[in-house]
Formats: C-alpha cells, structure tokens, sequence
C-alpha cells in the first residue's frame, strides 16, 4: 500500500512552456473514472473514493497527518495526502467496515458478476462517470510525476505526485513537491480544486455542499 501525496496547479501558457523545457513528457493517455457511493454518501463523507480506472478498482483513503511542525507548514497544506488501496477484497473489507450494519455474504472472487453483487448488496451506486486526457512529465528530481489533465466536462488541471510506502517519509515527498512547484514557477499560496470538487460542483451541488458541510473538500 502507498501513500499519494500531491499538489495540484493550473497550467499557464508559461508553466507549459518551463514544463516542456524542463521535463520530459513520457507519454498521454485517456481513461474512464466512475466513481461509486450510497445515496447517503457513507464514503465520501469520511473522505474516502472508490473508484473504477480501465476495469481496476481503487479505493483512496485519508493518512492520519502527523501533528508536527513541519506537516503544517505551507507546503503541507497545499498538499493532499490519500492511502492508495488496489487490492479489492482489501478494498470490500475497508467498504464494509464503514457499512457495518449491511449483512454480507461475500466470498473472495473478484469476477464481474460477483463485483456487481457485491455493488449492489453495499448499495453503491456511480455518481460521478468522465473521461480524462491526460499527458505525463517527468523531471531531474526523483519519483516525481506531473500530470497534465483535460477532463471531458471541460476542467484543466495539473498535478505534482510522489508516491510513498506507508509509514514512509512524507516529509521528504513534500519537499520534492516544493521544489518542483518552484522551478514551475508557481507561486500561488491557495489550494487548487480537483477534478471531482469541480464535477459535483457543476453536477451534484447537494453533494458538494455536504461535503463541504463535513469539510471534506
């Protein structure tokens, strides 16, 4: 299991243009995210998102956040930091956990048919289904990816991503972030909404007002 940590940006003419000198982009591709809930939001409201990416299902879960001096410096709280789980019957146990009063008779395959079961017996319906374009960079500073995403509701937005072992080194992935945020040039100080903030907010207001509510986004 890894951790994500990752800041987002919007791509200026001139932040593409420093990108393109300074990195390289190690190829585009385009994918289909569905995202799944109950109609009470059980998941998304304790900030967690199971998703489904090309046929793969993942779940992103908050990390606990270390109360020390440096996870509340500025570079932290431009950051978003979620547990990746990939593996689905870990991902159907940490979904049950939250449902625990649905009774599940669930054995361990992972087939299609056993998965829309299993959908369907947690309630879990898709609320959020788009397509993203999106181009890939790589730079000097190791493990650091940028991601350039075009989502087909018309959102752009750019992402700087390291990747940790749990338990790992966060502090290490912030400071990456920080240095390549500033050979970017980017100097804002407010965090930047992702694709999904700006899909409910465009396509679900009730649900991205809860979720504001409960400050979750």
């Amino acid at each position: 299991m890894s951790v994500e940590v990752e800041r987002k940006f919007l791509c200026s003419a001139d932040t593409l243009k420093t990108l393109e000198e300074i990195g390289v982009c190690v190829g585009q591709r385009q994918f289909q995210d569905q995202y799944f809930d109950t109609p009470k939001f059980d998941l998304t409201l304790r900030d967690m998102w199971l998703r489904k990416r090309k046929g793969c299902w993942e779940l992103k879960c908050p990390t606990t956040v270390d109360e020390t001096s440096e996870e509340k410096s500025k570079a932290a709280a431009l950051c978003t930091r979620y547990k990746e789980i990939t593996n689905l019957p870990e991902i159907q146990l940490r979904v049950e956990e939250v449902m625990k009063n649905v009774c599940v008779d669930r054995e361990t395959s992972s087939s299609q048919e056993d998965v829309e079961a299993w959908l369907s017996k947690m309630n879990l319906v898709c609320f959020a289904d788009y397509t993203t374009v999106r181009r890939s960079f790589s730079l000097d500073e190791e493990g650091v990816q940028i991601d350039l995403d075009e989502a087909d509701f018309g959102y752009h937005v750019g992402e700087i991503e390291v990747l940790v072992p749990e338990g790992g080194d966060v502090q290490s992935a912030l400071e990456k972030i920080q240095r390549t945020a500033q050979k970017l040039g980017l100097t804002g100080d407010q965090r930047i909404e992702g694709k999904m903030n700006v899909y409910l907010k465009r396509n679900h207001p009730e649900h991205y007002a809860k979720l504001l509510s409960a400050h979750v986004l």
